[in-house]
C-alpha cells in the first residue's frame, strides 16, 4: 500500500526520524479467504503440526518404552513420594505391557532426561545457517527439506532404540539438525508474504500448528502405544511428515512474484505493502549492529525465558502425569495434550486481536507486542505456582497446567513475531539467532527436570514449577523494559538510507 509520499507501510516517513513506527493505510485489502497467503499459512500450520508431532512423540512413547521403574525413596524420607491413585484408578501406570514382540528398555531417570533433550542439541546447530540461507535463497526449500529429513529419520527410531540408548540419542540429535531450519525458514518466507497489517494473524496461524500438533499427537501416541505398540507411533508420524513434504513442494513458492496461482490484485497488494523490505539481504549482514541492538537482545532473552516453561511441560508433562498423578497411558496422553489445545486456540485468537488493535490504531506495534508478551508470561507463571500448591489434587493440577499453557498463547503475537517488526529483511536470520538461544532451555530443562525429580517426589516437581515461573517473570520484565516494534536503522535498505542521508545533509546546510 503506497503512502501519499511514495513510501510503503514498512517505511517510516523522513520527517519523523529513524525510529518512527510503520504507518497504517486504509486502502481496500484483498480478502484472505482462499487467497495464496492464507493457503500458505494453512500449509505451514499443517507442516508445524507435523514438526511438533515428530518432536514430542517420544515424550509419551517413552512411558511405554520402559520396562522398569526407578527405586522408591527410603521409607524414612520426610517427603511424600507419590500421590494417591485417582478415583477408580489402579496401579497399571507402574507398567505398560506391550504387544508380543515389542521391546522395552531399562532406562533410568537420567537417561530419559538426556534422550528427551537430545533433539535440541541438534536443533541448536542449524538455526542460524538455516535463517541466513533462507533469507538469501528463499525459505520454502529449507522448510520442506527440514521436515522431510526429520520425518525420514523418525522412521528409524525403532532400529536405533534396539541398538541402544546412545544410538537413539544420536538419532534424535540428527532429527533436531533437520528440524532446526524450519522456524527461521518460516519467518523468512513471511518477510516476503505477510502484509504488515496481517502479520500477527498469518504468522500465529502458521506457528500455532505446533500446539495443534502436540494436542493431536500426544493422545494418539498414548492410544497407539498401548494398542499397537510404541514403534507404530514413529512409523505413522514419519510417514505423515514425508507425505506433507510432497504436498509442500508441489504448491508453495518463495515469493508472491513467482507464485503460479496468485491473483494480480493480491500479488500487487503484498508487494506494495511490504515494499523494499520484502527483498533478500544478500550475502552480507550487519553483525556488529545486530550484536549491539537492545531490542534484538530483548527478543533473545525473553524467548529463552518463555521457552524454559514451554519445553519443561512439552517434554516432561507426560512423566508428571505418570509418576505423580498416576494416570494410565491413554489418560496421560489426553491430559498432557489438553494444555496445547488451549494454547492453540489462544494464539489464534490473540493474533486476530493484535492485528485489529494495530489496524485501528488503538495501540502502536511496540505496545501491542509488549502487552501480549506480558500477559503471555505473567499469567502462566501464576498458574505454574498454583500447580505446585495443588499437590495431589488431580483436578486442580490438570486445570492449572491447562490454564498456564493456554494463556501462554498470548505470546504468539508478541515476542515470537517481533523479529519481523524490527528487521523484516533479516527476519529469518534473526529468528535463527533468537531460536538458537531459545533452544538452550530445550536442552537444559529436561535435564534439570530429571535432576529435580530423581526421586519422583512432589517436592522435586514443586522446584520444577517454581523455577519455570520465576524464569517467566524475568523474561516479562526484560521485554517490557527493552522491547520495541520499530524497524531498526541497521535493517533499512540502501534505498531507504540514502533519502534520509540527503535530508539530514540538507537540514545541516540550511541550519548552517
Amino acid at each position: 500500500m503506497p503512502l501519499p509520499n511514495g513510501n510503503s507501510i514498512n517505511t517510516a516517513p523522513l520527517d519523523k526520524g529513524e525510529d518512527t513506527e510503520p504507518l497504517i493505510d486504509n486502502d481496500p485489502i484483498p480478502p484472505q479467504c482462499c487467497s495464496a497467503r492464507f493457503n500458505l499459512a494453512f500449509l505451514m500450520f499443517c507442516g508445524f503440526s507435523m514438526v511438533y508431532g515428530l518432536r514430542v512423540n517420544l515424550s509419551v512413547a517413552m512411558v511405554a518404552m520402559l520396562n522398569t521403574t526407578e527405586p522408591k525413596p527410603a521409607l524414612n524420607s520426610s517427603v511424600v513420594s507419590a500421590c494417591p491413585l485417582p478415583p477408580g484408578g489402579d496401579n497399571s501406570s507402574d507398567s505398560f505391557h506391550q504387544p508380543a514382540g515389542i521391546p522395552q528398555y531399562p532406562w533410568d531417570s537420567e537417561t530419559q532426561g538426556w534422550l528427551q533433550g537430545a533433539f535440541f542439541f541438534g536443533y541448536l546447530c542449524t538455526q542460524i545457517p538455516g535463517g541466513y540461507l533462507s533469507d538469501h535463497y528463499g525459505g520454502s526449500i529449507f522448510l520442506g527439506v527440514g521436515v522431510l529429513v526429520t520425518a525420514f529419520l523418525t522412521l528409524l527410531t525403532t532400529l536405533a532404540a534396539q541398538m541402544g540408548s546412545h544410538w537413539l540419542f544420536a538419532l534424535r540429535v540428527l532429527e533436531g539438525i533437520g528440524e532446526g531450519v524450519t522456524f527461521p525458514a518460516m519467518m523468512s518466507m513471511w518477510a516476503r508474504w505477510a502484509p504488515p497489517l496481517e502479520r500477527s494473524r498469518l504468522i500465529t496461524l502458521s506457528g500455532s500448528g505446533g500446539n495443534f500438533g502436540a494436542f493431536i499427537v500426544l493422545p494418539l501416541t498414548g492410544l497407539i502405544s498401548q494398542s499397537l505398540g510404541w514403534p507404530t507411533v514413529f512409523y505413522l508420524c514419519g510417514g505423515a511428515g514425508c507425505l506433507w513434504a510432497v504436498v509442500w513442494f508441489i504448491f508453495v513458492s518463495d515469493d508472491p512474484r513467482t507464485h503460479r496461482r496468485i491473483s494480480k490484485e493480491e500479488r500487487d497488494y503484498i508487494i506494495k505493502s511490504i515494499g523494499s523490505q520484502g527483498t533478500g539481504h544478500g550475502w552480507s549482514v550487519p553483525l556488529l549492529s545486530m550484536s549491539m541492538s537492545v531490542p534484538l537482545w530483548a527478543i533473545i532473552i525473553t524467548q529463552m525465558c518463555s521457552n524454559w516453561s514451554y519445553y519443561t511441560l512439552l517434554t516432561s508433562l507426560p512423566t508428571y502425569m505418570d509418576n505423580v498423578m498416576h494416570f494410565d497411558i491413554k489418560s496421560n496422553g489426553f491430559l498432557s495434550a489438553l494444555p496445547y489445545l488451549g494454547g492453540w486456540l489462544m494464539s489464534m485468537l490473540s493474533g486476530v486481536v493484535a492485528d485489529s488493535l494495530i489496524e485501528r490504531e488503538v495501540f502502536s506495534i511496540t505496545v501491542v507486542r509488549k502487552l501480549f508478551t506480558l500477559l503471555g508470561l505473567m499469567l502462566p507463571a501464576a498458574f505454574l505456582v498454583a500447580v505446585s500448591f495443588a499437590g495431589c489434587n488431580h483436578i486442580l493440577a490438570v486445570t492449572f497446567l491447562t490454564l498456564s499453557t493456554t494463556l501462554g498463547g498470548f505470546t504468539a503475537p508478541g515476542v515470537y513475531i517481533n523479529q519481523i517488526d524490527i528487521a523484516p529483511r533479516y527476519a529469518g536470520f534473526i529468528m535463527g539467532i533468537s531460536n538458537t538461544f531459545g533452544t538452550i532451555p530445550g536442552v537444559l530443562a529436561p535435564i534439570a527436570t530429571g535432576y529435580f525429580t530423581e526421586g519422583h517426589t512432589m517436592a522435586g516437581w514443586m522446584k520444577v514449577f517454581w523455577v519455570a515461573a520465576g524464569v517467566n517473570v524475568g523474561g516479562a520484565l526484560v521485554y517490557t523494559i527493552f522491547g520495541s516494534g520499530k524497524i531498526q536503522p541497521w535493517a533499512n535498505t540502501e534505498d531507504e538510507r540514502e533519502p534520509r542521508s540527503r535530508k539530514k545533509g540538507a537540514e545541516g546546510f540550511y541550519n548552517g
